[in-house]
């Protein structure tokens, strides 16, 4: 038994590599050209976030590519924002929110087809 606990802790997930953004848009297009994009949101935006929901952790971001869609450099895409310590409704929690965009490449939203 101690050797499965030794060998669970010694494989433990390093921390996602996270770029700074501002907006999520790079985020969209790393995720359509690699598959999956990891970010931290900053600057004015996160400012504001941190200010209405009374939070000073960290706004993570993670875009998944779920699969390409039949125009060129298109892609349907799974958002996942997280903050933890958020103030909401006079209580503090965790939050997360997910949602799917469909996006392009070249900065589009795809025609519905």
């Amino acid at each position: 038994m101690l050797v499965c606990l030794v060998l669970a802790h010694g494989t433990s997930a390093q921390p996602l590599a996270r770029m700074e953004v501002t907006e999520i848009k790079p985020l969209l297009l790393r995720a359509i050209d690699h598959g999956a994009a990891h970010g931290l949101l900053v600057g004015e935006s996160a400012t504001y976030l941190r200010q209405k929901f009374d939070a000073r952790t960290p706004i993570e971001i993670d875009v998944q590519a779920l699969h390409p869609l039949p125009q060129p450099g298109c892609s349907r895409l799974e958002v996942k924002t997280r903050q933890k310590d958020v103030l909401e409704k006079a209580q503090r929690s965790d939050k997360e929110l997910v949602y799917q965009v469909s996006y392009c490449r070249d900065g589009r939203f795809p025609d519905k087809r």
